[in-house]
């Protein structure tokens, strides 16, 4: 298993960035799948991004606007999230399938008009 913690949440404008990140309690070279997901108010957790040795792969509503990266030097997954919008307000989630999912306590995220 590894522990996750996220940070980077916080209150920004719409078309404004942010950049969350993940740290693991170990190293995560083995660890292949990590990534993100987020949990709207009222709504089911939601897939965004993921990243593994091969290959990245985002949510439609995503794509385009924000970029997943990991850094096995410092076992660290990031999440850079550029022109966001209001519909973007969610909790976030990190996890990695250490082979079972492993999942942060969650960033805040909230996009004012």
């Amino acid at each position: 298993q590894v522990q996750l913690v996220e940070s980077g949440g916080g209150l920004v404008q719409a078309g404004g960035s942010l950049r969350l990140s993940c740290a693991a309690s170990r190293s995560i070279l083995s660890i292949n799948a990590m990534g993100w997901y987020r949990q709207a108010p009222g709504k089911q957790r939601e897939f965004v991004a993921s990243i593994s040795s091969l290959s990245t792969n985002y949510a439609d509503s995503v794509k385009d606007r924000f970029t997943v990266s990991r850094d096995n030097a410092k076992n660290t997954v990031s999440l850079q999230m550029n022109s966001l919008k209001r519909e973007d307000t969610a909790i976030y989630y990190c996890y990695a399938r250490v082979p079972n999912l492993s999942w942060g306590q969650g960033t805040r995220v909230t996009v004012s008009s």
